[in-house]
């Protein structure tokens, strides 16, 4: 059985958003920083617990409570992957504000909230950034290395498919 599921990838500019969905998609990785301008869809199919999963993945530009970025792009979403980039506290001072307007326009839909480039951090000041931050849940990543973004959107998936 094949289900189609609309995923969103919501978080601030440079967080890693295009470089989690082209590593997840196509197991590719690029240093050059691109700008995502208005939204780009892609899909992969993910194969969970005997359901074929179609998650059609969309890469919306720029801030989550922006008004450049349309409502609409955000409304029939089934899932959110919430990117923040470990190394800039601005992507994540404002966390719980961001995720609790996400919940107010999305309610009931899930949420996986991902720490994105844990490379640039080094084991030792990964540790402790895990140990102070206050949010449970998180799934900290590296597009770069491909660490943990499969699983992100494996875990997405599965609490979509619930």
């Amino acid at each position: 059985m094949l289900i189609s599921k609309k995923v969103i990838l919501l978080g601030k500019f440079g967080v890693g958003k295009t470089s989690l969905i082209k590593r997840f998609v196509f197991q590719k990785f690029s240093e050059e920083y691109q700008t995502t301008i208005g939204v780009k869809v892609d899909k992969k199919i993910l194969n969970i617990h005997g359901v074929e999963l179609n998650m059609l993945i969309w890469d919306i530009a720029g801030e989550t409570s922006s008004m450049r970025v349309p409502q609409s792009y955000k409304l029939g979403a089934h899932g959110v992957l919430y990117v923040f980039d470990v190394t800039r506290p601005s992507s994540y001072d404002n966390i719980q504000k961001e995720l609790q307007e996400i919940g107010k326009l999305l309610p009931g839909v899930p949420v996986q909230v991902v720490g994105n480039k844990i490379d640039l951090l080094g084991d030792v000041r990964l540790q402790k950034f895990r140990a102070s931050f206050f949010l449970e849940g998180v799934i900290y990543a590296s597009a770069k290395e491909d660490v943990q973004v499969e699983e992100a959107f494996e875990r997405l998936g599965k609490a979509i498919l619930q």
